[in-house]
């Protein structure tokens, strides 16, 4: 049997541990930090890793059963505004500082989430 879609939070969330250490040169830039490898999923989204770029945090991953949720510290309009153009659901998140919620339900979006990583790269290129 062929599986169409990869539909696992942890799984989701691993793909994009990888592509953000491993593709592209832009991302030589973020560093994955506080990994959780044995992360076991939650439905509230247990925390699997954080994105830094240098001393600061770029977003957030957690895993849910179904999907990984990311959440942008930095730049969360500009996050906001390139995640939702790759049609990826997107969320305010009402705290302070604000950040933006990117819902990956499916392992393909993963590929659609990397612009979104790199125009944060050039939004540190540009400060």
């Amino acid at each position: 049997m062929v599986v169409d879609a990869l539909s696992d939070g942890k799984r989701i969330a691993q793909l994009l541990a990888s592509e953000l250490t491993g593709h592209e040169d832009a991302f030589s830039l973020l560093e994955i930090v506080e990994s959780d490898p044995d992360v076991e999923p939650t439905d509230d989204g247990a925390f699997a890793f954080g994105v830094n770029h240098g001393d600061e945090r770029v977003a957030e991953v957690f895993v849910q059963p179904d999907r990984a949720r990311v959440e942008f510290v930095s730049h969360p309009d500009l996050a906001a505004e390139h995640a939702s153009e790759a049609d990826l659901r997107v969320r305010p998140k009402a705290v302070r500082p604000p950040r933006t919620l990117v819902f990956v339900e499916d392992g393909a979006q993963v590929k659609w989430l990397l612009p979104t990583f790199r125009a944060l790269v050039a939004a540190f290129d540009d400060e």
